[in-house]
């Protein structure tokens, strides 16, 4: 078996909930997403997806990930999809780095294998550990009362996990996380996204301290600011943007108690897997999702969440609830804010490529 084509599609998410706003003044109402579609010499087709959240959140951007896709994409051809070694072997030897590009056609492969044999991805990353799990659902930065009405309108729907984005002033941010927690939660990851220097860090830090529910995220840009900060709090933290590989992750081991496991800042299953499985061997929590994403993303991100053990799984995110646009039938889908991974071959969920229209870009095998 061999990879065939490779199509490069585009296509708009828009936020469902007006605009996603985070620290630092990054706001986005809609992003444009990159899907490919690998197809072997037999017929078989896999999907992947990348979407990064603009191009100031991380070092990544939509016209990087598809400019990167036209190296990575011709590498590919006459490799067998099955052999995830010789995947990651074709992609960095024609290219180093942009590793959410590579996320999008390493998912692909991973889907591409499961229908080839016939099970969900989830069976090949190591099996159903979840039947479902919890997911969350973040708030945007904003006044107390919009964050709280925003929580309010989710626990209706079932969700009890948030992610409160943070990093503005640290005295109305300790305002913001104290006004949700008056509600019936379970957790409230108080999530900076590095919006904090220091000084600020270590106050809010100090001003949540003994609060029950919260987890402290994410709050400086650098690895090495967000080690002090572990020095002067007992509240659980979460690292998330500095985690990039196992390298970083080995790094900040004992600063942390989670990870924000991002499938695209990992580079795709394969080495997401590899994380999630040596982080569960020291003890760490994960989230499990991606910078952002569609139906496609969604699938992923599901079939990684139930293959986690249970107890090592903190939350989730269906990141297709938070957006109005559905390339695979809006599946999979959360209920009462859990979700489940498709029992279907593969990632389980068929896109619908007639939508999507003309590719950006194809790239052809001439054996």
């Amino acid at each position: 078996m061999n990879i065939a084509r490779v199509d490069v599609f585009g296509y708009a998410l828009r936020y469902a909930h007006g605009e996603y706003v985070m620290s630092s003044g990054r706001a986005i109402a809609a992003l444009p997403s990159t899907l490919v579609r690998i197809t072997t010499d037999g017929g078989l087709e896999g999907w992947g997806e990348t979407c990064p959240l603009g191009p100031t959140y991380l070092e990544s951007h939509a016209e990087g990930a598809r400019a990167a896709l036209r190296v990575l994409a011709p590498a590919l051809l006459g490799v067998d999809p099955r052999n995830l070694g010789a995947v990651q072997d074709a992609m960095d030897g024609a290219l180093r780095g942009h590793a959410y590009a590579k996320a999008a056609l390493d998912i692909a492969c991973w889907d591409v294998l499961g229908r080839a044999l016939g099970v969900p991805v989830s069976t090949l990353l190591g099996g159903v550990r979840s039947a479902d799990f919890p997911l969350y659902v973040a708030i945007p930065l904003g006044p107390v009362h919009e964050m709280v009405q925003h929580v309010r309108d989710r626990r209706a729907e079932g969700v009890r996990h948030f992610q409160l984005k943070l990093g503005a002033d640290p005295r109305e941010d300790v305002a913001r996380v104290r006004a949700v927690l008056e509600e019936d939660l379970d957790v409230v990851a108080a999530d900076a996204n590095g919006g904090w220097r220091l000084q600020d860090a270590v106050f809010a830090a100090r001003a949540l301290e003994g609060l029950d529910r919260v987890l402290f995220e994410q709050p400086c840009p650098t690895l090495e600011e967000c080690l002090v900060v572990r020095e002067r709090t007992t509240l659980p933290m979460v690292l998330d943007e500095v985690i990039t590989d196992v390298p970083a992750l080995i790094r900040a081991y004992g600063a942390m108690e989670a990870i924000n496991l991002k499938l695209g800042r990992a580079g795709g299953l394969t080495k997401a897997r590899l994380m999630r499985d040596l982080g569960t061997e020291l003890g760490l929590r994960f989230t499990i999702e991606d910078t952002w994403g569609g139906d496609v993303t969604t699938a992923a991100v599901s079939h990684l969440a139930a293959s986690t053990k249970p107890d090592h799984l903190l939350m989730a995110s269906f990141m297709n609830d938070w957006t109005l646009d559905h390339v695979a039938g809006y599946v999979p889908r959360s209920v009462d804010g859990r979700g489940a991974a498709p029992t279907g071959p593969g990632l389980g969920i068929d896109v619908d490529a007639e939508a999507l229209g003309e590719p950006i870009e194809s790239a052809v095998w001439s054996p």
